[in-house]
């Protein structure tokens, strides 16, 4: 134990601190083995990098000067750790290493496997331990009907016991499906024997059916660093789901995509498998209830969750059209990791949209002030022919022109002089504006005309809002704040400062 903010006697607060002994880290014989050291190391030597950016969670940086070591043996390439990431430590930090000038990146740990484009990637997931006879028992419990159709998914940290799973229970199940992980270094991984490395191109195709020439009369499904094959006559919501891997952000991923399908899952740590009881209705309708608040704000706040995610760029952009075709102003933030304090300090902002990564855009943020969306829920909030069916897009790409599940904005032909009743509010709102209209109107313009039945609306810019604060944020102010001496303060601790009356 030790103790911070202690002194000899004197009354600031104490508080205990409890120092960790001993870390989990892998034993110096398990590294080869775990972080598939060989395979790092052909990854590098035989494309000929220089510098290598090698990018560690924080659960995993106290393995990593045993990796670096291993690796500087066996490579000549400059290698650079990198720790503390920009966004989410499940995506590739591309602008991390772009900084450090590096030529491709090794990512350790859990992944959302979303495809990037700058720089060559390999991903690395660890090996955490799984008893796969205990896995292919509950699954035996949970699937006792032999001619079911399961689809097989997992963790990323699991996925290499996933050939011997499928080898137990495959003579048992004719109807199994198992899903192969894209790893970027293995070819056995992927069904359709791409070159063993994630180039910097898309690794995750568009949810669609598409023809592999190396399976027959069966459809290949890829989504979200995930292929699997099924039959050409069925579809995947006649599937079961099994999921080997932990209550996690990849589950919940999974569930609300994929939510007319049945979900089982086995945990690896409690060796316990269990029918998912979360009620994804209830999930959808919460998410409903904030397109609802989408459809009433007049100022959206577009918060860059990614830089390093493909089409990023692409989105902020379609996002920006889509919500000023809706008669809204947006305002687009980079800051990094969010918090509540962040985003409290743009009161003027109605609603946030988050783009991120798949895993990262279902944040709940019962805990801001202001909601947080995704890009799915703010399309059907300003595009009236995207229509609310219960379906549930959390990649983002899905909805970009040209892809499966883009829908165009209806033009001036759809009826632009609609209005709808809030279900929030109760109150008459403009469903969007015409074509012409929102082509026509100037970024500067303070009053806009909707039409006969709102009459003329006022926008309040957020530059106007932040003029009427008292506290405009740390500006300097020189010449303006009279000088003065240095005065002494209080003394003691908030709820009871020496000198102060506190009966």
């Amino acid at each position: 134990m030790a103790t911070a903010f202690s002194d000899d006697g004197s009354k600031t607060i104490q508080r205990s601190i409890d120092v960790l002994e001993k870390t989990n880290r892998t034993s110096f014989r398990e590294i080869d083995v775990v972080y598939e050291i060989e395979k790092t190391c052909s990854f590098i030597t035989d494309r000929g990098f220089k510098k290598v950016a090698l990018q560690f969670p924080d659960e995993l940086l106290t393995d990593a000067p045993a990796i670096v070591s291993k690796l500087e043996k066996n490579t000549t390439a400059k290698l650079f750790i990198l720790g503390d990431t920009s966004y989410g430590s499940c995506c590739v930090d591309e602008v991390a290493a772009e900084h450090l000038e590096a030529d491709s990146i090794v990512h350790y740990g859990r992944a959302c496997l979303s495809p990037s484009r700058r720089l060559p990637v390999m991903y690395v997931f660890g090996q955490k331990p799984v008893d796969v006879h205990q896995c292919a028992a509950s699954f035996r419990v949970l699937y006792p009907d032999k001619y079911t159709h399961v689809i097989i998914l997992c963790d990323v940290i699991y996925s290499y016991v996933v050939e011997e799973l499928q080898q137990l229970l495959h003579s048992e199940y004719e109807n199994l499906v198992v899903s192969m992980i894209y790893s970027g270094q293995n070819e056995a991984t992927d069904p359709c024997g791409t070159d063993g490395f994630h180039s910097g191109g898309d690794v995750d195709s568009c949810s669609t059916f598409r023809s592999c020439s190396n399976v027959c009369n069966h459809q290949v499904i890829s989504k979200f660093g995930r292929h699997f094959t099924i039959s050409a006559n069925s579809d995947v919501k006649d599937y079961g789901m099994f999921y080997i891997g932990q209550e996690s952000l990849t589950l919940t991923n999974f569930m609300m995509t994929w939510n007319q399908c049945s979900f089982c899952s086995f945990d690896p740590v409690k060796g316990a498998g269990r029918r998912e009881t979360l009620n994804v209705n209830r999930a959808l309708m919460k998410r409903y209830y904030m397109i609802e608040r989408a459809k009433d704000a007049h100022v959206v706040g577009i918060l860059v969750g990614t830089l390093g995610v493909a089409d990023y760029l692409s989105t902020i952009g379609h996002l920006k059209s889509i919500v000023k075709q809706a008669g809204k102003k947006s305002y687009t933030f980079v800051m990094g990791k969010l918090n509540a304090a962040k985003l409290a300090n743009f009161m003027e902002v109605d609603i946030y949209v988050l783009v991120a990564c798949p895993e990262n855009s279902l944040l709940d943020s019962s805990e801001f002030y202001r909601p947080v969306i995704t890009p799915f829920e703010m399309e059907v909030a300003c595009n009236q022919a995207r229509e609310w069916t219960g379906e549930y897009i959390t990649d983002f790409r899905d909805l970009l022109p040209g892809a499966c599940c883009h829908v165009e904005f209806p033009d001036e032909a759809f009826n632009g002089e609609e209005t709808d009743v809030s279900l929030v509010t109760g109150a008459l709102r403009a469903t969007h504006l015409l074509k012409s209209e929102w082509q026509n109107k100037a970024s500067s313009t303070s009053l806009i005309h909707r039409n006969d039945t709102l009459a003329i609306t006022q926008s309040h810019s957020a530059a106007s809002f932040l003029a009427t604060r008292s506290w405009q944020g740390l500006e300097q102010k020189l010449g303006e704040t009279s000088v003065s001496k240095a005065v002494e303060g209080r003394k003691g601790i908030a709820i009871a400062y020496e000198g102060e009356d506190t009966s």
